[in-house]
């Protein structure tokens, strides 16, 4: 590839993906289904050995919810239910493809990874034009960052085997309105 790549693993965390997680119930089936645990630590594995590098992206909240918006519908019960607060369990990445040391972590506050982040500057510092995607879920964050990747003129990829939805339903919608912005391809396809 011409350009340099990033694979960003987002939201790939035990709150969301893990059987014992708050989204057990809801991403878990589909994430088996799709061999997404399987494929996402596949495509981590060939994106090291590339050379390209991997990030993380996860959402959490100060113990004390100050960054939580208390009128989002995709957030607001956050501090209610327990989740999704950083330094817990629910906010590390799944132990299948767990960070490496000097991995980047961006830890974001909403749905999008560039929304007050330091997603942007580290991709920049890093010479980095190309977006390769994996993540829960493909209609919040994957959806978000493949939308305004492409506004920021980065190219954007999806890795449609490592992204899942709460229903197969929401995966597949999700995915045909990101076609008109992205490549679409899968974690045995991707080229580095």
């Amino acid at each position: 590839m011409a350009e340099r790549s990033i694979l960003l693993v987002m939201d790939m965390m035990n709150d969301l993906i893990h059987p014992k997680g708050m989204g057990g119930k809801s991403y878990v089936p589909l994430c088996e289904a799709k061999g997404l645990y399987d494929n996402t630590a596949a495509v981590i594995a060939r994106a090291r050995a590339a050379g390209v590098m991997v990030g993380y992206v996860r959402v959490g909240f100060s113990p004390g919810y100050a960054e939580c918006p208390p009128g989002s519908p995709v957030f607001s019960k956050a501090k209610d239910n327990g989740v999704f607060t950083l330094g817990s369990w629910g906010t590390e990445v799944h132990e299948a493809f767990a960070p490496q040391e000097g991995d980047p972590d961006i830890v974001k506050h909403r749905v999008s990874p560039f929304y007050g982040t330091k997603l942007e500057p580290l991709l920049r510092a890093q010479g980095i034009g190309r977006l390769i995607l994996a993540g829960v879920s493909t209609n919040g964050v994957v959806s978000a960052a493949v939308r305004e990747g492409h506004d920021r003129d980065y190219a954007c990829c999806v890795l449609e085997d490592c992204c899942a939805g709460a229903t197969q339903e929401e995966h597949d919608f999700a995915l045909a309105g990101l076609r008109r912005f992205a490549e679409v391809t899968t974690a045995a396809e991707v080229e580095f």
